[in-house]
């Protein structure tokens, strides 16, 4: 909802990014791309620095040194009132959702902070972003507590939608759900990004969303980025580290279910 030039290049654009805490070294020269209208997966072992980076191109963290551009602007160029104004052109989830108080009252908080909108027109958006998020009505009473793992995961996103980003970001949107909830995830990640156009740059390790929803991957690996390419491609890659994550139990066993699917 937040007025703005439109943005035709990249939507990221991270260029020879650093980062270190101390003397241990997360991202070295690290960049990539992501392209309007795509659904981007950032993957790599625990602790390669993937939540790292999210938090960098959202304005949580600052990279030693390096270039990140995000919807055409240097991040490290913005002063407090152009950092506040990007902020309400993307969406984020975190991993554990970050909720409080009811649903409602978590999808109506961007709402009444950064628009003019009365209080009638609030509630009504609030209800179309909980139904876009394949939540029930009923539920815009419930509390997290009373929400299931899956629930609480559409609801964070309920409230990531509230100003109509342009770009998305999910940290781990899966983990820790059961299979048939992580599937309904994966559903509907895909369906936002057809009905609202959205572009979305998504860090997780989940073989399955990678192979039935990314549209390109990256992994991070000692640093750097290797690749990006389809998931087809990447498994077919000669290199070390895909080679071990592709080929081992659990990717040969993703790729067989998804096979199987089709």
């Amino acid at each position: 909802m937040a007025s703005a030039v439109a943005h035709t290049g990249p939507m990221i654009e991270a260029c020879e990014v650093r980062t270190r805490f101390g003397s241990t070294v997360v991202h070295d020269g690290l960049s990539l791309e992501v392209e309007r209208g795509e659904i981007f997966a950032l993957a790599g072992a625990s602790g390669s620095g993937k939540s790292t980076l999210l938090r960098e191109m959202i304005l949580l963290l600052r990279p030693e040194s390096g270039s990140i551009r995000v919807l055409g602007r240097e991040l490290g160029n913005l002063n407090g009132e152009e950092a506040l104004a990007l902020r309400q052109r993307l969406g984020v989830v975190f991993q554990r959702g970050a909720l409080f108080s009811s649903l409602a009252e978590n999808v109506a908080l961007p709402l009444r902070e950064h628009t003019s909108l009365r209080e009638p027109w609030v509630s009504e958006l609030s209800r179309l972003k909980i139904a876009l998020a394949g939540l029930p009505a009923a539920a815009s009473s419930k509390y997290p507590s009373e929400l299931s793992g899956g629930m609480r995961k559409r609801a964070a996103l309920a409230r990531a939608l509230a100003l109509d980003p342009e770009l998305l970001f999910l940290d781990e949107p899966t983990a820790g759900l059961d299979p048939l909830s992580a599937g309904g995830v994966d559903d509907l990640v895909r369906q936002l990004k057809e009905l609202l156009g959205l572009t979305l740059f998504v860090v997780t390790h989940d073989l399955d969303f990678l192979w039935r929803v990314a549209d390109r991957v990256a992994f991070l690996v000692d640093g750097r980025i290797v690749g990006p390419g389809t998931m087809e491609a990447l498994s077919s890659s000669e290199e070390a580290p895909l080679k071990m994550y592709f080929h081992g139990p659990r990717g040969r066993a993703a790729r067989e279910q998804l096979w199987t699917r089709r």
